[in-house]
């Protein structure tokens, strides 16, 4: 995994996402999703390019329930953006890179 992107739990997200300074984007992800592996390269991707400007942040749905349970996260991949505490948006399943850079820049 990329060292721009961090592994976020139940007991972190809040002070790692939510009380970012930046915008906040959370790939809620489980081992087992083949759609999740797929966009991870994506992901990393994405956490390069946008370096300094935004936070990426992984969590694993089987190891955390309570946070995807919070933001009704029901498929996965599900990638949510963050800007001071709130949800800005949020996009499901194995999406295109484009989509993904549009969902970064609504943060921007």
């Amino acid at each position: 995994m990329s060292d721009n992107i961090i592994n976020v739990t139940d007991s972190t997200f809040d002070s790692m996402v939510l009380k970012s300074e930046v915008p906040a984007l959370v790939d809620f992800w489980a081992s087992w999703c083949a759609p999740c592996r797929a966009i991870a390269p994506i992901v990393e991707e994405m956490a390069t390019e946008y370096a300094g400007k935004i936070r990426v942040a992984k969590m694993n749905v089987d190891d955390n329930p309570a946070t995807p349970g919070r933001y009704g996260v029901r498929g996965i991949p599900t990638l949510i953006l963050f800007k001071g505490g709130k949800v800005i948006d949020q996009l499901v399943g194995a999406v295109p890179k484009g989509q993904i850079k549009e969902l970064i820049e609504k943060g921007l």
